[in-house]
């Protein structure tokens, strides 16, 4: 994948070579969507360690620069896999899903990702092809492609590329409530999906929603949000809902409690319940990231068996 630093630009002429008028240049190929990823490795000794990483008591910035290798993680039961952990529940922080970023190697994946017959998963994924089956059913899905898991469904993910492949796997406990059953499974891809205008924006600010907001099996939306240029959160959002947001393409000044902090592909941002926040996508592209809610349930007044859903 080329990145925001690879050179770009028209060959310098030879010197003392005649000149000549320029072939036409081609036509440049529609751009699509660009899904950004750790950046791995290790910086040289020179680096500095200058950068946005910082943890509060009501939000955390963790840069695209510090996904290196040594902050890599493995799971059992999983061949070919490296993760890093963005979130996990922390008591007094954020404490209702936990996000990682996997990398599947050539022949990578695991036949039963999940030992919780409670948890329910959702998958975005950014790079290369995988297989996913759930419940039997399997699905080839490309960068783009959404998938939700409900809780206590067997299901599996392997590499179907030549290379690495990458993916968001985001879990969550589903809380059972009165009334509504475990949700469907869903497979899908972004593509597919036509992006909401929020109200008034006249399309500035629009939201991709892999699941219909009024269907209150779910509790949690796993969604892609996307500004145009100039689009903006135009006032400080305080909610109950926590949040894990990983910017997969643009830039952007987003505001944090009381903090402006600028953004980037790769960034990720995870904040606790009324943690205000704000945008403003200055440009020159679009800016977009995968969002993570807790939503449709009741706030747990303890913790324990009981307020979480067990």
């Amino acid at each position: 994948m080329i990145d925001d630093t690879t050179p770009t630009g028209n060959i310098a002429p030879i010197p003392g070579e005649a000149a000549l008028a320029p072939a036409p240049a081609p036509a440049p190929a529609p751009r699509g969507p660009s899904y950004a990823g750790p950046v791995a490795g290790l910086p040289p000794q020179t680096g500095l360690t200058t950068d946005t990483a910082v943890l509060t008591d009501a939000y955390a910035v963790i840069p695209r620069s510090v996904m290196r290798d040594i902050v890599t993680s493995f799971l059992p039961g999983w061949t070919g896999m490296r993760m890093w952990i963005i979130a996990r529940p922390l008591s007094g922080f954020a404490e209702t899903f936990s996000q990682y970023i996997v990398e599947l190697a050539e022949g990578g994946g695991c036949d039963a990702p999940e030992d919780d017959p409670e948890i329910q998963s959702a998958i975005f994924v950014t790079g290369g092809e995988m297989d996913i089956t759930i419940d039997g059913a399997t699905h080839r899905m490309t960068p783009g492609g959404f998938a939700y898991v409900p809780p206590g469904i067997a299901w599996a993910v392997h590499n179907a590329t030549a290379g690495n492949c990458g993916f968001h796997w985001i879990r969550k406990r589903w809380q059972p409530a009165a009334g509504v059953d475990r949700p469907d499974p869903i497979v899908t891809n972004e593509a597919d999906v036509a992006p909401s205008p929020m109200p008034d924006t006249e399309g500035a600010w629009a939201t991709t929603r892999f699941v219909d907001p009024a269907d209150l099996r779910h509790d949690m939306h796993v969604t892609v949000v996307t500004f145009q240029p100039g689009g903006s959160i135009p006032f400080a959002e305080t909610h109950v809902m926590e949040h894990g947001l990983f910017v997969l393409e643009g830039k952007a000044v987003y505001r944090l409690n009381r903090d402006w902090v600028e953004v980037g592909p790769g960034d990720f941002m995870w904040l606790r319940a009324f943690c205000p926040q704000a945008c403003y996508a200055g440009g020159p592209g679009q800016f977009r990231y995968l969002l993570y809610k807790d939503v449709n349930r009741h706030a747990p007044l303890w913790h324990g068996t009981h307020g979480m859903g067990r």
